[in-house]
């Protein structure tokens, strides 16, 4: 399997690190019995949302993996500053896309954001703080915890990238969290912010709950480095 590409150094400003986002959008969506990315919350499509939550939260790049269903997903991205990426090996697994998203940007980034399409609770400003703990702490992890759950988006330094590029196809970034989670950083989220939608009543619960359900704010955050 490739390595991780040498970063090329005139792609950052000097003394602030350049971190991506990566916005998973590839799945098949089984559970739900039509592609869940395709459908409307609030006046805008799932995947839609999960991608202007990424960009307004200004960080260097944003990268969107595509497989399934496609050529439909990718023209919900119009007129987004993005980058759509296809995983042709989607149906292999969620650790496809992840490996996928992490060599498009690793000749750039100096840490990438993870972020799953069918959280539509996460918000631009969540994901602009894991950033901004990763810039403060220089921490090879930033996790989100919601309660006792560790959940996405969470942000990994390019010291991890090649634990990622390892990953088993059918798996996800959850195996490299476990093994470095005492050197993360943490940040706390109110617990309806994990909220995610697999299937029709997932979804029709999110629906329900989306104009009153309050925008998650950070929680005391535990001390850790």
């Amino acid at each position: 399997m490739p390595g991780v590409p040498a970063r090329e150094a005139w792609t950052s400003t000097p003394g602030r690190a350049h971190v991506a986002a990566i916005v998973l959008a590839a799945g098949s969506s089984t559970r739900m019995g039509r592609n869940k990315l395709l459908l409307d919350l609030g006046g805008e499509t799932m995947v839609r949302r999960a991608v202007r939550a990424a960009v307004g939260a200004g960080v260097d790049q944003v990268v969107v993996v595509l497989g399934h269903d496609e050529p439909r997903v990718r023209v919900e991205l119009a007129g987004l500053p993005c980058t759509p990426v296809v995983n042709p090996d989607h149906a292999r697994g969620a650790g496809t896309s992840l490996r996928t998203g992490v060599r498009r940007v690793a000749a750039a980034a100096d840490a990438v954001v993870v972020v799953l399409a069918d959280m539509p609770f996460v918000t631009a400003e969540m994901i602009a703080t894991l950033v901004a703990r990763y810039r403060d702490t220089a921490a090879p992890l930033v996790t989100s915890h919601y309660g006792e759950v560790q959940a996405p988006p969470t942000l990994y330094a390019r010291a991890l990238f090649e634990e990622i590029l390892s990953i088993p196809d059918e798996g996800g970034g959850k195996e490299v969290v476990r093994r470095h989670e005492q050197e993360a950083a943490v940040v706390a989220w109110s617990e309806p912010a994990r909220r995610d939608v697999d299937g029709p009543a997932d979804y029709e619960r999110v629906r329900a709950d989306l104009a009153s359900v309050p925008q998650a704010i950070p929680m005391k955050t535990p001390d850790r480095a």
